[in-house]
């Protein structure tokens, strides 16, 4: 048994220790946020915060990471107000969103380990991969970010959609079979 702590909650995993940290995440503690690309570390879309420091969790297994503060996106701010997440939100930069978690958690990490970095830096950082081509985007939000959680700046607070559970998902009826021949 591996314990951990996840967003700011201790966890127990009873897996095996060579289970991967991104497993652990989805499969046993539903954290679904934390999204599977590669398998290899490569892409990033796993990529989640542990001890400040930012690990993809595919390459890394649970039994390493015992006594860690683990945190994921969806412990990193409930409500999106993280300034990284904030920056993103009102530069327009999320398309298709699958890497974005993996992106946030990259650039919050980042930003906890250097409050002013330069162009240069975050590109360095940002190794993640994105298929909608958003980097000249991001950068600059990670920028924008940095000075706002800086205090530098300021932005205007991009709330998340007001949508009513019951009206984002409906049940369709299912359509008739097609008539046979």
């Amino acid at each position: 048994m591996t314990r951990l702590t996840v967003n700011n909650q201790p966890v127990e995993y009873r897996l095996a220790p060579d289970t991967p940290l991104l497993f652990a995440l989805r499969d046993a503690s539903n954290l679904t946020g934390t999204k599977y690309g590669c398998g290899s570390g490569d892409c990033g879309a796993c990529t989640v915060d542990v001890d400040g420091r930012a690990v993809r969790s595919c390459t890394v297994a649970i039994g390493e990471l015992e006594g860690t503060f683990v945190t994921t996106i969806e412990g990193l701010s409930r409500d999106r107000n993280h300034p990284v997440q904030q920056a993103l939100l009102a530069a327009n930069v999320v398309q298709c969103g699958y890497c974005i978690p993996g992106i946030v958690m990259t650039a919050q990490a980042l930003l906890h380990a250097n409050r002013s970095p330069s162009e240069d830096d975050v590109r360095r950082a940002i190794t993640n991969l994105c298929r909608c081509g958003i980097y000249p985007r991001l950068t600059d939000a990670i920028l924008t970010a940095a000075a706002v959680a800086r205090g530098d700046e300021t932005l205007d607070a991009v709330a998340p959609p007001d949508i009513d559970p019951a009206d984002a998902a409906r049940t369709v009826p299912a359509l008739a079979p097609p008539p046979r021949r």
